[in-house]
């Protein structure tokens, strides 16, 4: 089993170098660490008094990696929840915050066992999870995995800016699809015919 350091070392590998999208509501990002969250963190790398976007360009894979570990993984309690979704809900906090609690804490409550979806890892969310994964041990990674992926086929639907990390300029699946399907059993990947007809009523 791979340890929670070496899923954040993949995180750092997947989200890549230094950009600055402007369809990004972070704003600049290194290692999908954006500056938003730096500012939030208060973290000054360049020690001149302000954090903005050379505070980012500053960013090492250390970095990167320590701020996942902790902020990302540690203190939103990612480490309670069953083995089996911890690296696909931590590689989605980083990627959409706690909106990677919420749809977890959906899908179990639709699964009989409730959980308030505040995006909140707490007692409550802890025993149904839980309990969810021992009801249905080989299916809740795959199934926490496609309601990812249904979460951003929908927020590219109502997001025409959002559109091109779900769809391909070619359009294949975006970077969002594909990353979402790194933590899908293969038998549950959309063919590139499914992928095509889900985004068809894009412009």
């Amino acid at each position: 089993m791979k340890s929670v350091e070496m899923i954040a070392a993949e995180i750092v590998a997947r989200e890549g170098g230094y950009v600055n999208d402007p369809d990004d509501p972070g704003g600049a990002t290194k290692y999908g660490v954006t500056l938003a969250t730096l500012r939030r963190l208060g973290i000054d790398k360049t020690k001149d008094g302000r954090v903005d976007a050379r505070d980012v360009q500053a960013l090492t894979r250390a970095d990167a990696a320590a701020i996942f570990l902790e902020h990302y993984f540690r203190r939103p309690k990612l480490g309670e929840l069953p083995v089996a979704v911890q690296a696909s809900v931590f590689d989605m906090y980083v990627n959409a915050g706690t909106n990677a609690v919420k749809i977890l804490q959906r899908l179990i409550s639709r699964m009989g066992f409730p959980a308030q979806d505040d995006g909140v890892i707490g007692p409550q969310t802890i025993l149904a999870a839980n309990q969810a994964a021992a009801a249905a041990p080989r299916h809740l990674a795959d199934a926490y995995g496609i309601a990812r992926r249904n979460y951003y086929y929908a927020l590219a639907d109502a997001r025409p800016a959002s559109r091109k990390y779900a769809r391909s300029k070619s359009g294949g699946k975006g970077g969002w699809i594909t990353r979402a399907e790194e933590f899908i059993s293969s038998p549950y990947h959309l063919t590139a015919v499914e992928h095509r007809q889900r985004v068809a009523k894009w412009a």
